[in-house]
């Protein structure tokens, strides 16, 4: 398991970090060298689907694999309304039904291994506790 602790370290400046001491700086929407909660949120998204999927892409079609998340949301709300991931690589080297061989293994991967899709998904309870 894996925990990340959000610590301040300035007015509207916090400093995310893991265990195995990577970090990143989360700040307010327009805060330079930052990035807000939720595009951690679409990062994680992103990240999730990629890192799930690399092996069977890399494998075929060879390095070069984006990943995207997008905030889908009317201006001003305090929700997602999506989470849609892209992903993009170059399949122009496969021909059509390996191109849908690698779509549908791609697909069921992160079906079935990205935990972050997946919770999404679920949308489970986030209790907050307070001291």
């Amino acid at each position: 398991m894996s925990n990340v602790e959000v610590r301040q370290v300035g007015k509207h400046e916090f400093v995310a970090t893991n265990d195995r001491g990577a970090a990143v700086r989360v700040g307010r929407k327009g805060a330079e060298g930052s990035f807000t909660p939720v595009e951690l949120l679409l990062a994680a998204a992103a990240g999730c689907a990629a890192v799930t999927a690399e092996t069977l892409i890399t494998r075929r079609v060879g390095d070069g694999l984006v990943a995207r998340a997008d905030d889908v949301r009317p201006e001003g709300a305090h929700e997602l309304d999506a989470v849609p991931v892209t992903l993009d690589y170059d399949v122009s080297s496969l021909e059509p039904e390996q191109r849908a061989a690698l779509d549908a293994a791609v697909r069921r991967a992160i079906e079935q291994l990205c935990t972050v899709t997946r919770t999404l998904k679920k949308a489970p309870p986030t209790p907050l506790t307070l001291p």
